[in-house]
């Protein structure tokens, strides 16, 4: 029997406990099953209709006899696994209770090494079936099964039973079924494919996004204040009066289309509890009181509708473990009641919808309806991003400030604005990134269709803002700005920089190419623009367009019409700034004319504009498209800063037309029957780490079954003490051969003596040994130094490719070339899977020492397609096995014709569940 190894323990799996989003938008919790849950089981069982009781035992069923449910209730965590939802409820006395909603459980039937296989099975409550919650659950059962080592489930179902076969079919995994005696039996391959990865995204973005809309839709909005008196004996309790009377002060001065309900003015608890009453609808809830008030408040909000709650006060996490703890329980209350939680420390919600506009915020007016969604975290930084749009006059559609971010994210809000018909640009001011991968997963999907601009506050540093529970991360820093360049988003350094993007994106369109024509005032001001272009990765189409500060009207519609000719440039960059003689709006208006006839992307530095300015707005003519559309033309204190925002919306349209490539999948190989031996691999991890669950590392056998899970050939080697053991191990080896000092400090170092290649006989190797040996015993300090002999593969470049599993971004592989670039100079790239074939080949090509791979002074090149193949592999298995938690290959050697893997240390320890795991969960 296959070894899970340290999963294998039979306490309670709390770590499979998660909150969950269904199809409506609205959230449940899913957790192992106790056997405490037998009364709530028998409930739930005897409220089951006929047909549905049917489905699932085959019989009438309407109690669970005693034995049974003993029996249903109890077990073990690895071979009997079952999973309930579940959701408050009450008892016939009014007492609060946990009723279960859906159950799933499976049970080992076969425990064939490597195909160990489970029957599954599922019920889910009448009320809430159709709306996703099957789907959740063969999520969470599939991944609980692969920890406990579990590969295939099977299920026998009623062939009338056509949402459960449908829950199997559509998941995207490999599924076979056939009919035998009136019985469908289903067979699940539980590795995930590309197909399920891809239905888990889809499914995730559309109940994320209908969870947002709930927030954001929300017409009647409950403030709930302290209960107590304020006074200078209770400052906090001060401070959320203050926030109560900001909110009532910001409604009366700007109220949209919502209705504000004053909790103890408006209506009371009593009266939002009476079933049937008009007064008991709520959409959402604004909350400024102590943590025990506002967890009282969101529990009194069951049954009033309430899709959310925004928490203005602090007190949470910030004020230690007491804090985190009011935290976890403020969530685990709001998802059971089907609620998400903005906050806390959250400046509010604002939309711009026309004629659906919301205001549950601290802003006491809104800035002005636009197409720019921005996301903010705390109170802070979005007083200061709200402030700078209004003074910008730059419109928004939505403005979602997550303060410390406890539930909501800037991830579900990309998730609503991926379809929102109102927002075309996302901004996004972040001062923690808590789930990097799904950051990266989400913005690149989100990417591809409006763009998205992002600043990370601290991104070079290691502060955490307080209240922001952050895992910790050994990954490199410039690690995060990997991530955002995979995941295709602008990136701004500070507000500035993101009102100054924001600007070109949300009223030009994006250029078709990086040709950039000049208008300007001055010669000098020309020239100090070309330069600034051409530091942009831009290119400057012909002289800068002359144009005095008291040129008459025809002399500007001359020169701005020639700048503005059919293909005359991409973009263009007008600068005026008269010394002497004041201003005259005749260049704007020539200029946002021409911009709103040619669509061609433009952007003004001029004396006194800044922002959107009406001074260079325009409507589109008749007979274009956009027709009666009105334009404006962004303006920006310097050139300079027109210029980056120019040149950084040029480089991310590029990037909409890239192509960005296909998940790798490794090719065919001999006797790896798909590119890769996933279960053979997670077998042999499972069963190292059966025998050792502190973690090990991978002796040379177990390194090279390993590698060949995926592949990889590990290039053979013996160790020895003694030259005659190195001259037996090289005449089985073949001649001739390499000699390496087996000590990591020195395998690699030829300077020190640490390496001898391409030895062709006894003779030469012994002399060496014996040299290399006596070099080895003065530099180390253990006793008896162990060499290596190995055969001469071909020679070529050698390289480094690592991977370490962290527990922020989870795996990280990276490339250099080999030397002194990768240990000195850290000329090395990154990834983090899963990769596309485009991003390793971006990868090899990233460091600075590649022109070494492709010929450098007239040496041969490289293999780099081998080489590409090798880094791929890598990646696919890091992805795979988060018990992995280093791999080093050093050196691979690129020669002509193949890359061949020299050495090869790999590490495991248990795995930690990753962030971005194969099941949908929300933070918790």
């Amino acid at each position: 029997m296959d070894q899970p190894g340290r999963a294998d323990r039979r306490e309670y799996p709390v770590e499979w406990e998660a909150d969950v989003v269904l199809r409506d938008g609205s959230t449940t919790h899913v957790r192992p099953i106790r056997p405490e849950d037998a009364d709530a089981l028998q409930r739930f069982q005897m409220a089951q209709s006929e047909r549905s009781t049917y489905l699932r035992f085959f019989a009438a069923l309407q109690r669970i006899p005693e034995r049974l449910l003993t029996q249903l209730v109890t077990v073990d965590h690895v071979r009997r696994v079952a999973l309930v939802a579940v959701r408050p409820g009450t008892d016939d006395d009014g007492a609060s209770r946990e009723d279960i909603v859906g159950v799933t459980r499976y049970d080992v039937t076969d425990d064939e090494p490597g195909r160990r296989t489970a029957e599954v099975a599922f019920n889910i409550a009448d009320a809430l079936q159709g709306q996703g919650l099957g789907s959740v659950l063969l999520e969470h059962i599939a991944a609980a099964a692969r920890e406990r080592g579990v590969h295939r489930f099977i299920a026998e179902v009623l062939p009338q039973n056509r949402a459960m076969l449908g829950v199997f079919r559509e998941a995207g995994y490999d599924v076979e079924q056939h009919l035998d005696d009136g019985v469908v039996t289903v067979s699940v391959d539980l590795d995930p494919t590309d197909r399920s990865r891809e239905v888990m995204a889809d499914r995730e973005h559309r109940t994320e996004a209908r969870s947002m809309q709930g927030l954001l839709s929300a017409r009647r909005v409950l403030l709930v204040g302290p209960t107590g008196a304020a006074g200078p004996a209770d400052a906090a309790e001060d401070i959320d009066q203050l926030l109560v009377a900001r909110v009532r002060e910001a409604y009366a001065a700007d109220p949209g289309d919502t209705e504000l309900l004053v909790l103890g003015d408006d209506v009371t608890w009593a009266d939002l509890a009476q079933p049937g009453s008009t007064e008991n609808t709520v959409d959402l809830a604004v909350v400024a009181a102590p943590p025990d008030e506002v967890i009282d408040a969101v529990r009194r909000l069951r049954g009033t509708g309430a899709h959310g709650v925004v928490v203005l006060s602090a007190g949470w996490a910030e004020a230690g473990p007491a804090g985190v703890a009011r935290r976890r329980e403020l969530l685990r209350t709001a998802h059971a009641e089907g609620m998400r939680v903005v906050g806390p420390a959250s400046y509010g919600l604002l939309t711009n919808v026309p004629g659906a506009s919301l205001r549950a915020s601290l802003a006491l007016t809104a800035p002005r309806p636009g197409r720019v969604g921005l996301f903010s975290q705390s109170a802070p930084t979005a007083v200061t991003a709200a402030e700078t749009v209004k003074r910008r006059g730059l419109g928004l559609s939505t403005l979602v400030s997550a303060g410390h971010r406890a539930d909501v994210s800037g991830n579900d809000v990309m998730q609503y604005w991926q379809d929102d018909p109102h927002t075309d640009v996302v901004c996004l001011y972040l001062e923690t990134l808590g789930n990097p991968r799904k950051f990266s997963r989400i913005a690149r999907r989100l990417a591809q269709v409006k763009p998205v601009v992002v600043v990370v506050a601290g991104r070079h540093g290691s502060v955490v803002p307080p209240g922001h529970t952050v895992r910790a991360t050994r990954a490199p820093r410039r690690m995060l700005d990997e991530v955002l360049r995979q995941s295709g988003v602008i990136r701004a350094e500070n507000t500035h920089q993101l009102m100054d993007v924001a600007q070109v994106l949300a009223h030009q369109s994006l250029p078709t190419g990086g040709r950039v024509g000049i208008l300007a005032s001055s010669p000098s001001l020309a020239a100090l623009v070309a330069d600034a272009v051409a530091a942009a990765g831009l290119t400057v189409v012909g002289p800068p367009e002359p144009l005095s500060a008291g040129a008459p009207d025809n002399e500007i519609a001359a020169a701005v019409d020639a700048l503005y000719g059919p293909d005359a440039c991409d973009a263009v960059v007008v600068v005026s700034v008269p010394v002497v003689l004041p201003r005259t709006d005749a260049m704007a208006r020539a200029v946002a004319q021409a911009a709103a006839r040619t669509g061609r992307t433009t952007v003004v530095s001029a004396l006194g504009l800044h922002g959107m300015p009406d001074e260079l707005a325009a409507t589109v003519p008749d007979g274009l498209s956009g027709a009666g559309d009105e334009i404006r033309i962004p303006a920006f204190s310097t050139p300079e800063d027109a210029v980056w925002a120019l040149g950084e919306v040029v480089r991310y349209a590029r990037w909409r037309t890239q192509d960005h490539g296909s998940p790798v999948r490794p090719a065919l190989r001999e006797g790896v029957s798909d590119g890769v031996a996933r279960t053979q691999a997670r077998t042999l991890v499972g069963s190292l780490l059966g025998r050792h669950p502190d973690g090990t590392v991978l002796d040379q056998e177990a390194a090279t079954e390993l590698l060949a899970c995926y592949g990889l050939r590990l290039w053979g080697s013996r160790s020895v003490r003694t030259p005659q053991e190195a001259v037996a191990a090289a005449q089985e080896l073949g001649w001739p051969v390499a000699l390496k000092i087996a000590s990591p400090a020195l395998r690699h170092r030829a300077d020190l003596g640490g390496v001898r290649l391409d030895i062709a006989d006894a003779e030469d190797l012994v002399e060496d040994a014996e040299r290399m040996l006596a070099s080895a015993s003065a530099l180390l300090p253990a006793p008896d130094p162990v060499l290596e002999v190995q055969a001469m593969a071909p020679t070529g470049v050698a390289c480094v490719v690592r991977s370490v599993e962290d527990e922020l971004f989870g795996p990280v592989v990276s490339f250099g070339v080999a030397g002194d670039a990768v240990d000195l100079l850290d000329d090395v790239t990154h990834g983090v899977p899963p990769l596309t074939d485009v991003d390793v080949a971006r990868m090899v090509r990233g460091v600075r020492a590649a022109p070494r791979l492709f010929g450098y002074q007239g040496a041969p090149a490289a293999d780099v397609a081998a080489l590409e193949d090798v880094l791929a592999r890598v990646s696919v298995m890091a992805e795979d096995l988060p018990e992995l938690a280093s791999v080093e290959l050093y050196p691979v050697a690129v020669a002509e014709r193949g890359a061949s893997v020299l050495h090869a240390t790999i590490r495991l320890r248990p795995a930690e569940r990753r962030t971005d795991a194969l099941r949908r969960a929300l933070p918790g």
